[in-house]
């Protein structure tokens, strides 16, 4: 009887643990483990930089809130009104950034002339001697448009020579080793948009876009020996620029007589260290920084490092310079993984603009370079910077998205 019950058991338990093995494998993971579909890609890459991006933002909007609250009393307005511009900004920025990491970037690569073209145009017309009423003069220089919004055409100039350096990188992939057809097609497309710039005048965006476009062709297999000679064939019209006028000065008072000029060309900087060596290791607090009270220009923008540091000290200061480092090794292994040369020279140029930018703004708060108006990207004030900047980090995302492995 009991083997009778044996045979009868048997196969009711071989049936249902098959049921269960069915179940199970069923249930089980097919695949390592990755994030949804979001548009974002898949892996960890996509979401250290969504990471990263985010606290930069909210660390801006705090730092900025502290820089501008006082200038904004002082010309009678609430103590908000630049972070809450700022904030629009940011909502605006992030928009652009998740419609960025959704478009293909077979679409950059083929609208790049057109991207190229357009901001060219924008900035023909800033400088143009009959457009005052739209492109004012500030400060001695006219960079921004004011039609309805402010814009200024030279941020969005740096993201367009971006993409048409990379498209053309793949189009000259064969003749990079030449200097005339393969350089020397780079440097006449930059410098139809670096002369508008130079005009305005704003000498260190064109720097930043030079020195970007320069990385990217490196990346993309260009000879160092053509560098070296075409630095060479520069050095005196590098030369006559950097030391004429109040360039020349800056320069001067930068190199012989580092931070011990209280006024004349390196005020800026000199109140700057004065902000940095105040904040110690853990800074005087926030919001208790005091060189925001008149010491110290554009707080809220070209020298907000300077009161990251007063204010959060060289803990803070240190921490936000690894966000930045971070950024740049996450993004380039993203490059390293992309489909196809377009999408890697995209994610590389990406990477050295805001590397480049970030690390130029921090070496001017450090007394390294002398003021050159470069904001910190996506802490300093001013919306069109905020835009691109996000725009770009989406157009990485897009990148790290259509990657092996990534979302189809």
């Amino acid at each position: 009887m009991n083997t009778r019950l044996r045979r009868q058991v048997a196969p009711w338990n071989l049936r249902n643990q098959g049921r269960s093995l069915a179940w199970t494998l069923d249930v089980a993971p097919k695949s390592r483990f990755s994030l949804p579909a979001t548009g974002l890609g898949h892996g960890w890459e996509p979401m250290i930089i969504v990471a990263l991006i985010g606290t930069l933002l909210l660390f801006g909007l705090l730092t900025l809130h502290s820089a501008s609250s006082v200038m904004a009393q002082r010309v009678e307005l609430p103590h908000y009104h630049y972070v809450g511009r700022q904030a629009t900004g940011v909502l605006i920025g992030l928009l652009a950034m998740f419609v960025c990491a959704r478009v293909p970037t077979g679409y950059w690569q083929r609208f790049a002339p057109h991207l190229m073209l357009g901001s060219l145009a924008l900035l023909i017309v800033v400088i143009l001697p009959f457009t005052h009423a739209i492109a004012p003069e500030v400060n001695g220089a006219r960079r921004w448009l004011r039609v309805g919004v402010t814009v200024q055409p030279s941020d969005l100039a740096k993201l367009a020579v971006v993409a048409w350096t990379a498209a053309m990188l793949v189009r000259k992939r064969e003749y990079l080793r030449s200097l005339r057809r393969g350089l020397a097609p780079f440097l006449v497309g930059w410098g139809l948009v670096l002369l508008p710039i130079l005009l305005e005048p704003d000498l260190s965006t064109a720097c930043l876009i030079t020195a970007t476009g320069m990385t990217m062709v490196f990346a993309g297999g260009a000879r160092i020996g053509h560098f070296v000679f075409l630095g060479l064939l520069l050095i005196p019209l590098a030369g006559s620029v950097l030391v004429s006028g109040y360039r020349g000065a800056r320069w001067k008072s930068l190199l012989l007589d580092p931070g011990t000029a209280s006024d004349g060309p390196v005020f800026q900087t000199y109140q700057s260290l004065v902000a940095l060596g105040s904040g110690g290791v853990t800074g005087v607090g926030f919001g208790e920084g005091r060189q925001k009270f008149g010491f110290l220009p554009e707080a809220h923008n070209d020298f907000i490092f300077a009161m990251i540091g007063e204010e959060w000290g060289f803990a803070g200061a240190v921490a936000v310079i690894l966000c930045f480092l971070a950024l740049i090794v996450v993004g380039f292994r993203i490059a390293r993984q992309a489909r196809n040369l377009f999408s890697q020279l995209l994610a590389v140029g990406i990477v050295s603009l805001i590397g480049l930018q970030a690390f130029l703004h921090i070496g001017v708060g450090l007394g390294v370079f002398p003021a050159t108006g470069l904001s910190l990207p996506f802490i300093s004030f001013g919306r069109t910077n905020l835009v691109v900047m996000l725009a770009a980090v989406g157009m990485l995302l897009a990148v790290a998205r259509e990657a092996p492995g990534g979302e189809a």
